[in-house]
C-alpha cells in the first residue's frame, strides 16, 4: 500500500514530497465547539536517501550518455528537488519541458517545486498547463486543488478534487483533503468518511489519523478520536500535533498530568506549536 508520503510515485520520476496535514484544533478548550485543520499541504520534505549526491551523479551519467531523453532530467529534477535544490530542479523540469513540450508530468513536478518555494501563481499555471495537455491527470487536479485551498477558494478546490476522485484516482490526497474541506465546513461525518478513504490508501501514514481523530473530537467521539491520535503517534512520534492531539483527549478527561506530559512533548517537537503551548498552560 502507498503511504501520502509517495503520494506521486505511480508516475516515473514524480516527487515524493512527504504530504504534511498538521492537525489543529479550533478551540482547545473542554467545550469544544468545532475543530478543523488547516496547514498548507504539498510541500517537499528533504529526503536524504533520494536526493544523495551519489544517486544525482548516476542520474547526471544517464543524462550524458542520452542528452536528448525528457525523462532524464524530469528524474534528476525530482532527486534534486528532494534534496533541497529547487534552483537546480527547475532548471531540469525547464529542459525537460523544452525538449517535450507536452510533458505534462514534467509540468507537475515544476508546480509542486514552484509551490515549495512559495510560487504560487507560477505553480497554478504549471498545473493549468499539465490538464491542457491531459485533462485527466489527477495528480495536477489534486496539486491544484491544494492551492485553491491554501487561498480559501475552497469551492474551487472542491471541484478539483471531485474530478481527480471522479476520475478513480488512488491518490489518497484527494480524499484526504475534500475531508479537510469538509471539516472546515463541519460536515464531520462526511469528512470522517473522506479519511477514513485516504487510510484505506495510506494505512501507514498518520496525518488522516490525525485528521479523522479531529472529527471525531467535534463529534465527541473522544474514544474514536483517542485512538486515531494514538495510531499517528505509533505510525510517527515526530510529529508535534499528534502529541497534542493525544493531550487534547487527556485534557477533556480531567487527566491533567497526562495532558502536561504529552503538550509538553509537542512542544519539544515543534516550540512554537501554539495548540500545544495553549493546551500546556492550561493544564499546568
Amino acid at each position: 500500500m502507498r503511504s501520502i508520503s509517495a503520494m506521486e510515485a505511480k508516475q516515473r520520476g514524480t516527487f515524493n514530497p512527504r504530504f504534511l496535514m498538521l492537525a489543529a484544533v479550533s478551540a482547545l478548550s473542554l467545550g469544544l465547539s468545532g475543530c478543523n485543520t488547516t496547514t498548507p499541504v504539498d510541500t517537499i520534505s528533504i529526503d536524504a536517501s533520494q536526493g544523495t549526491e551519489e544517486n544525482i551523479a548516476s542520474l547526471t551519467d544517464v543524462i550524458r550518455r542520452n542528452p536528448s531523453d525528457p525523462e532524464g532530467y524530469n528524474v534528476r529534477g525530482s532527486a534534486y528537488g528532494k534534496a533541497g535544490k529547487y534552483s537546480d530542479a527547475l532548471d531540469d523540469f525547464n529542459r525537460a519541458i523544452q525538449l517535450n513540450p507536452s510533458f505534462y508530468q514534467a509540468y507537475a513536478n515544476r508546480a509542486l517545486i514552484q509551490r515549495s518555494m512559495g510560487n504560487l501563481a507560477e505553480a497554478a499555471n504549471d498545473y493549468n498547463q499539465a490538464l491542457r495537455i491531459n485533462p485527466r491527470y489527477d495528480v495536477a487536479y489534486i496539486g491544484r486543488g491544494n492551492l485553491y485551498r491554501q487561498a480559501g477558494r475552497t469551492a474551487e478546490a472542491m471541484n478539483d478534487f471531485n474530478r481527480a476522485i471522479n476520475l478513480q484516482t488512488t491518490d489518497p490526497r484527494a480524499y484526504h483533503n475534500r475531508g479537510l474541506i469538509k471539516q472546515l465546513n463541519n460536515q464531520h461525518p462526511q469528512a470522517i468518511e473522506d479519511f477514513s478513504a485516504a487510510i484505506s490508501l495510506a494505512p501507514n501514514s498518520p496525518e488522516p489519523y490525525n485528521g479523522r481523530g479531529i472529527s471525531y473530537v467535534a463529534l465527541n467521539d473522544d474514544e474514536n478520536a483517542f485512538a486515531d491520535f494514538n495510531r499517528a503517534i505509533e505510525l510517527d512520534q515526530r510529529i508535534a500535533e499528534s502529541w497534542a492531539n493525544q493531550a487534547l483527549i487527556y485534557e477533556r478527561r480531567g487527566e491533567k498530568a497526562r495532558a502536561a506530559k504529552s503538550y509538553a512533548r509537542a512542544t519539544q517537537l515543534d516550540p512554537k506549536y501554539r495548540p500545544a503551548i495553549d493546551g500546556l498552560a492550561r493544564v499546568r
